[in-house]
């Protein structure tokens, strides 16, 4: 027969006590503690919605003139602006934590690849912080374009692959499993462009890039000499 240990009995009162005592002897440091944590909920909120909230609004209505000169290809006016009208350089620089801010990095990326810089482009491209399925997917493959015109393929194919698996969606997945292929197709890689074709035609079928993507399978496997 096994001797039963007796189990110690919580003495609800004298805890009880102990707490209040306890609130008792250290109600000074309590109370600074609890000042403490209304005056940062109130630093919080008062800096979201009295100084964030009208930020984000304001870049909201001074990006629009860079949005329309990016759209008639004034790439000098959208990166620089004109007078007291702000271009995306600015943008980032006085309202960087804003949405239309990040969303110029996007932009600045854009007009620096056009205009040739890739080294800058990259950097903005990589300073966007692409909170949708598109776009972030675009500025990671843009990347790899930018590695692609500066002839350095096999970053251009790090940056493609990353892309086609970035938020990954039936319509940016294809476009740069294509830009892979073909990549590796340019590098005379043709086992591994086969490899991302045939990912387009089984993965990707009812895509835009999967409508002649026989012919590119063919072409890479002839060149390839694979079976």
């Amino acid at each position: 027969m096994t001797e039963e240990k007796d189990e110690p009995i919580l003495d609800v009162e004298q805890a009880l006590g102990k707490t209040e005592q306890y609130i008792h002897d250290n109600r000074k440091s309590l109370s600074i503690i609890v000042g403490a944590v209304f005056l940062l909920v109130g630093a919080y909120f008062g800096w979201k919605y009295l100084y964030m909230k009208p930020m984000a609004e304001e870049a909201q209505t001074k990006i629009f003139w860079a949005e329309k000169w990016l759209e008639k290809d004034s790439i000098n006016l959208a990166i620089n602006g004109h007078g007291d009208t702000l271009g995306f350089a600015k943008m980032v620089d006085e309202y960087g934590n804003t949405p239309s801010g990040n969303l110029s990095h996007y932009y600045l990326g854009i007009c620096y690849r056009q205009k040739g810089n890739y080294k800058e482009a990259i950097k903005q491209f990589q300073d966007y912080d692409g909170n949708d399925l598109i776009s972030s997917a675009i500025a990671v493959g843009s990347v790899g374009d930018c590695y692609l015109e500066q002839g350095n393929s096999e970053e251009a194919i790090n940056y493609y692959i990353k892309a086609s698996g970035q938020n990954k969606n039936a319509f940016t997945a294809p476009i740069y499993l294509k830009k892979a292929g073909q990549a590796y197709e340019g590098s005379k890689n043709y086992a591994e462009a086969v490899k991302y074709y045939e990912k387009i035609k089984t993965e990707y079928a009812e895509s835009p890039e999967s409508r002649d993507i026989d012919k590119y399978i063919a072409r890479a496997k002839t060149k390839g000499n694979i079976n």
